[in-house]
């Protein structure tokens, strides 16, 4: 198997876009998936390595990513050693960098042999989720898409909402990650991208207005993104498939660092489902 790990990609808002890719080299065009990570998360998180090489031994073409503005950097896409970039990151910039990891695979000559370009499929875990749905509304190059415990509203996400004075009075605002203890910013300018964006960022509006076959997939223990989330987003696209996993919870009982070789049983399930769908 091919692992091709931090290729840069340049975005187009100053910052790297690091990426890894999982194949078997074949020079025959193999289905591509683009994978996108979610909220305070990054492309080598618990067991993404373990999950794009299941995929790729499944047939695909996977593709993950850090969002440019994710707090990683090249040197360590691990973690959040840039937090000025996680405080400038916002819903548009993932959309952005959505974008440009799909025109660089579409474009890129040395993946010309393994890649189906007629075949995409975007993937996406929490956040993500609301960010896959909306580019596959607004690009007609995804083909298919799967959601992970998404989130269904951008709106009232706590990274969103909030005491709203306040924060325009300081300019920023600090979650703590539970995981590394960081305080993490948002600035201002996250609630004035969302704002004068608001439209664009109607997953619900997306969700509805979608013409390719769509998988929505929950746990029923998630805690961080309730199962209703999900229900919503099949409720606005009756012809998508929804599965529930059961005595799942928001990352599909897995955890960083994931010192196992293999997935957890209800994250397999969870590829099993993908497998299928995405092979149809």
């Amino acid at each position: 198997m091919k692992k091709i790990k931090n290729i840069v990609i340049v975005g187009k808002h100053q910052k790297p876009i690091v990426t890894d890719v999982f194949y078997n080299e074949t020079h025959q065009p193999k289905k591509v998936i683009i994978f996108c990570h979610g909220y305070k998360g990054f492309k080598d998180w618990g067991a993404w390595n373990l999950l794009a090489e299941t995929f790729a031994e499944a047939g695909f073409f996977f593709i993950k990513f850090n969002f440019s503005h994710n707090g990683g950097t090249i040197e360590q896409p691990i973690d959040f050693p840039d937090l000025e970039a996680f405080g400038n990151n916002n819903y548009t910039k993932e959309l952005d960098d959505l974008e440009s990891v799909l025109d660089w695979i579409s474009s890129d000559v040395n993946f010309k042999k393994e890649a189906d370009l007629d075949a995409i499929s975007l993937i996406g875990h929490s956040r993500a989720g609301g960010i896959v749905l909306l580019k596959s509304a607004e690009d007609t190059r995804v083909k298919k898409v799967v959601t992970l415990a998404a989130v269904s509203n951008f709106g009232n996400r706590s990274s969103t909402i909030g005491d709203l004075e306040q924060w325009k009075k300081d300019g920023v605002k600090y979650v703590v990650n539970g995981r590394t203890n960081q305080k993490m910013p948002h600035y201002y300018q996250f609630y004035l991208d969302y704002i004068n964006n608001e439209e664009r960022l109607n997953i619900k509006k997306a969700t509805e207005s979608l013409q390719i076959p769509q998988l929505i997939i929950h746990g029923d223990k998630d805690d961080a993104v309730f199962l209703n989330e999900g229900e919503n987003l099949h409720k606005w696209n009756p012809k998508s498939e929804f599965k529930i996993i059961e005595n799942a919870n928001h990352v599909f009982n897995v955890s960083h660092p994931w010192n196992h070789n293999e997935l957890s049983k209800e994250l397999k399930e969870v590829t099993n489902f993908c497998i299928d769908f995405l092979k149809k």
